[in-house]
């Protein structure tokens, strides 16, 4: 986490001048070193969030999701952007009703609940942007782009992978290459129980942060629920695919392997490097699923 505990001054006032008023001002940053989040409280209860992007793409990929796909998510389904700064890579943004997922203690019939929402929100995101032109371009290499990284990811995770399961990645990572064109979509890019909000005294869940939002193929914003969430819950996976609309044909379900063998690499180089042993484990774990032919 950053050591600011507040906005540089310059970024307050640019966010005070927005909103009309000087807000109370809370550090909200997740604990990693480039996360920059600040939540501003103006009287009557009136709630914004101050995010700096790590880096310009970052910024460049959430105020083009805000502004063009994310609206048809509806009222407290994304938020809102207030105001945008480039130079600062500041977006003011509007609050979600409720809380992340993953710190609700549900029951498992509201945790259904909430992911049938909540797969309902992506099918609304997955048709509202814009895929023509370089969007286009850049949905139909997206499989092929996932591909071409798995080499860079198992060099640099070395041996904490075993010569198979080198190989098993390998493998899957060629595979990507040699399906045939799968649905396309404007996806989340982040979508996972730490992103999903969910009010429960709306009933109503949002999907917040969307600065890996960019046209890809529609499987590949189920890899990190498949590699988590569902794990061990096949009704939440059932949940969401009902609230999408539909099942995951067989070559995105063969995708989605594929995608998750290259997602565990990289989780075994970057949860060492952020010293994260929960993103480590899930790595770990996927790529032992994947092994053991389990993962579905």
């Amino acid at each position: 986490m950053t050591n600011l505990t507040t906005p540089p001054p310059p970024l307050l006032t640019w966010a005070s001048r927005a909103l009309g008023a000087r807000p109370a001002v809370k550090d909200v940053s997740h604990p990693r070193e480039n996360s920059r989040v600040w939540q501003l409280d103006l009287p009557g209860a009136l709630r914004f969030y101050l995010k700096i992007s790590p880096k310009a793409v970052m910024y460049e990929r959430e105020t083009l999701a805000l502004r063009s796909a994310a609206p048809a998510l509806g009222a407290g389904g994304a938020p809102q952007l207030r105001a945008s700064s480039a130079e600062h890579l500041a977006l003011l943004l509007t609050a979600v009703p409720g809380r992340p997922l993953k710190q609700l203690e549900l029951s498992p019939v509201k945790e259904v609940r909430a992911h049938r929402h909540g797969g309902a929100l992506l099918a609304r995101l997955h048709a509202a942007g814009d895929l023509s032109g370089p969007r286009r371009a850049e949905a139909e290499q997206a499989l092929q782009a996932a591909a071409d990284g798995a080499e860079g990811h198992l060099s640099a995770a070395g041996d904490r992978l075993t010569a198979p399961e080198q190989k098993l990645v390998r493998q899957m990572a060629e595979e990507l290459r040699t399906l045939p064109p799968l649905p396309l979509a404007y996806i989340h890019g982040d979508a996972w129980d730490r992103n999903l909000m969910w009010s429960t005294s709306r009933q109503q869940a949002g999907w917040i942060d969307f600065e890996r939002s960019r046209a890809a193929t529609a499987v590949q914003d189920f890899v990190l629920m498949a590699c988590s969430t569902w794990t061990d819950r096949p009704d939440l996976r059932a949940a969401c695919l009902q609230g999408y609309g539909r099942n995951l044909t067989v070559e995105e379900q063969h995708a989605l392997r594929c995608l998750a063998a290259i997602d565990a690499v990289s989780c075994l180089v970057w949860g060492p490097k952020i010293e994260d042993p929960h993103v480590t484990a899930r790595g770990r774990r996927t790529l032992d699923r994947l092994m053991a032919g389990v993962f579905a």
